[in-house]
Parts: C-alpha cells; sequence; structure tokens
C-alpha cells in the first residue's frame, strides 16, 4: 500500500534545468557581455569556482573568483524567486495525492532558501510536509539517506513510498534502498534515458494524467 510519496526539486518538481544550462550566458549578459556559443557545455563538467575563473580569463573580467560567484548565485535566487516554473501537469499530481491522503516531502540537492521561496510563489509548498536538503544532511543522492529520512518524517517505510526522480544515479540510488521509483522525464537526462527507463519502476514521460497513473502504481501492488 503506497502511503507516501517524495519528490525531487529540479528537473522533477519544477522545470529548472534551463537556468543551470544557461548560467553563464545569464551572467554575462547581466554583464553586457555576449557569451560565445557553447559556454554552457564548457562550463557544465567545471565547478562554481573553475567556472568563475575561466570567464574572468575568458571574458577578461576585471573581477575576483567571489565576485563572479556572487554574481552567479544572484542570477540564480533571482530566477527561483521570480521565474521558474512547476514542470506541466505537477499541480494536478500534487493535489491528486492531497485528495489521496498521501503526505509527500522534497528530497532535493538544491538551496534550501530558492526551493522555498519559488514553491511558495507557486503556491504549492502548504502541500508537502517538508523539505530535506543534501546540504543540511550532509549527503547526496549517490546514498539512499535523504530518502530514508523523508521515508522516516512520513512514519512509511520504503516500499510504501514512491520516489520522483530524473536523475539516473537517484533513481538507482532509491530503487536500491527498496523504494518505489517514479522517474520522470527531463532532457538534461537523455544521455542517459535507456538506463532510466530500464532501472525505473515506473517512467513518466509527462505528468498527464493522475488518475490512470494512479490506478497503475496501486493495481501493480495487488
Amino acid at each position: 500500500m503506497i502511503k507516501g510519496a517524495i519528490f525531487d526539486a529540479d528537473g522533477t518538481l519544477l522545470n529548472s534545468m534551463p537556468i543551470w544550462e544557461n548560467l553563464g550566458e545569464l551572467y554575462l549578459k547581466s554583464l553586457g557581455i555576449e557569451a560565445k556559443k557553447g559556454l554552457g557545455d564548457v562550463l557544465f563538467t567545471m565547478s562554481m569556482e573553475q567556472g568563475a575563473e575561466y570567464m574572468i580569463k575568458e571574458y577578461h573580467l576585471e573581477l575576483t573568483a567571489q565576485q563572479v560567484m556572487d554574481g552567479v548565485n544572484k542570477e540564480i535566487e533571482e530566477y527561483y524567486a521570480k521565474r521558474v516554473p512547476l514542470k506541466e501537469g505537477v499541480r494536478a499530481f500534487l493535489e491528486g495525492f492531497r485528495e489521496q491522503h498521501i503526505p509527500m516531502v522534497v528530497a532535493t540537492t538544491g538551496d534550501r532558501k530558492n526551493l522555498e521561496a519559488a514553491l511558495n510563489r507557486l503556491k504549492v509548498r502548504n502541500l508537502f510536509e517538508g523539505i530535506l536538503t543534501c546540504t543540511e544532511l550532509e549527503t547526496d543522492k549517490n546514498k539512499p539517506d535523504i530518502y530514508l529520512t523523508a521515508a522516516l518524517q512520513m512514519d512509511c517505510d520504503p516500499d510504501e513510498v514512491l520516489v520522483f526522480e530524473d536523475a539516473y544515479h537517484a533513481v538507482r540510488t532509491a530503487k536500491k534502498a527498496g523504494f518505489l521509483t517514479v522517474a520522470v522525464y527531463d532532457r538534461a537526462n537523455d544521455r542517459k534515458l535507456g538506463k532510466i527507463w530500464n532501472t525505473a519502476d515506473v517512467y513518466l514521460p509527462e505528468f498527464d494524467d493522475f488518475q490512470a497513473f494512479w490506478r497503475r502504481v496501486t493495481d501493480e501492488e495487488n
């Protein structure tokens, strides 16, 4: 019997991956500088500090790495506070779980302040029992700690909880820990789509029909 649901934030609840793909470009634009094509691909493999140092050198910025990182973080904060949208169909799924009296928790690798700002603006924060972050728990999603903590918060066993994730490593971790996994499509994870498909208990190309989804996951229990 399903008694709880855990949702990842970026790429699952929120259509936020574009900010991460275009962050360097957006930051440079705020300085009045046009980014060279492919900047996002270059920065993708770098830490924030490495990315800051790269942009300083490549675009001749008369700034310190810390100043660049502060500027980048300001772009992120503004995006979450003012612009990031829910993924299409998410609201109906959240309301569907509420109607079924299923408690929900957010488990994220992201920043609590940014996420709280986004969920409050989108008027869905009140639907969740709580928000757990990997930073606060000193863990990551290669370990099941954040999912186990969320299940404990809802007073559920792992096999009673649906975990919604978009990234392969997170789906794999939750699955190995005994959770029922729901993989949500996000373009950022196209390279591992086959692995995601073959690992998850349920694959959702989109949040399109909660009642059909609910019938499916409850029928599979029987």
